[in-house]
């Protein structure tokens, strides 16, 4: 399908007097629909599920704090709440609710939280590799001493302090490093994603946008509790979908399905982390109807 529609623009708001950037792909008089990236990500990575909804949906893709063209936090801390208020200024400021969400690894889940905190705002969510977690691994992670915890957050910043963004002479090295990552990228998805996800350097080399620190995880203060419950409180329609080949654990044999009260999960053969790269028709064959339903 070829739209009539121009676009994306970047636009800009703040949160937390962080300057944070999105694309708007148009059609302002359609339902309102929020892309959400995940981790060392931007929200480019959405382009080709855009292309495919926009003419049914007002498309609003952010950059997540430290990614893309959006603001770095200052001191390096990133973490689960300081995204949710990003997602809830931005849905405020541009009076979008009520709205479906879709997000994918660690932007699905933080719209899980979202949702679970406003359940009242979502019309639809879609969590795409979402989970990150299950509640045993989150278990596991929080019955560690709090010490030992503490210590290994301090470690591992300082690690991070000391690491300066890679390097590289040309774009056709980022695409190369990109296709490595994900292989199952065809050439012209590595290199859209590459020429979104990079700057060009004063010396003529080319770096990832992303803050390294965002490498830090994001899941300090919050309880196996405090996240079971919000997924608890999520009253609209949820779907959970996977790849049978990623690393993230499938909702509905690791324990997590059992704490959403209207969410059904979806397994696409042949697709790893990132879904709708790899198998993107059969996604948009999944959610399509989902959101229509």
């Amino acid at each position: 399908m070829t739209s009539s529609l121009s676009g994306p623009t970047s636009q800009t708001y703040f949160s937390q007097r962080l300057r944070l950037h999105y694309v708007d792909w148009g059609n302002h008089d359609a339902p309102p629909l929020l892309l959400v990236h995940g981790g060392q990500d931007h929200c480019r990575t959405w382009d080709w599920v855009a292309e495919a909804l926009r003419d049914d949906y007002h498309i609003i893709a952010p950059d997540l704090r430290g990614h893309g063209d959006s603001g770095w936090a200052i001191g390096g801390n990133y973490l689960l709440p300081d995204f949710v208020y990003d997602i809830a200024q931005l849905v405020r400021q541009r009076t979008m609710a009520p709205l479906s969400i879709m997000g994918h690894s660690l932007g699905g889940y933080i719209t899980l939280l979202y949702a679970g905190l406003y359940p009242e705002t979502v019309s639809k969510l879609v969590n795409v590799d979402g989970v990150i977690q299950s509640p045993d691994q989150l278990t596991a992670r929080i019955e560690k001493p709090y010490h030992e915890r503490l210590d290994k957050w301090i470690l591992h910043m300082r690690d991070l302090s000391g690491r300066t963004p890679r390097k590289y002479k040309t774009v056709d090295e980022c695409v190369a490093r990109m296709h490595e990552e994900n292989p199952r990228l065809s050439y012209e998805q590595a290199r859209s994603l590459t020429i979104n996800g990079v700057n060009q350097n004063e010396d003529g080399t080319f770096s990832w946008k992303f803050d390294n620190y965002v490498r830090t995880g994001v899941h300090n203060g919050l309880t196996v509790s405090d996240i079971t419950s919000l997924w608890n409180r999520i009253s609209c329609p949820t779907l959970l979908v996977s790849g049978d080949e990623s690393f993230i654990g499938d909702p509905a044999t690791n324990g997590a399905l059992q704490h959403f009260r209207n969410a059904r999960t979806e397994m696409i053969t042949g697709a790893g982390h990132w879904v709708h790269h790899d198998k993107l028709e059969t996604f948009l064959g999944l959610v399509r109807p989902f959101l229509k339903g």
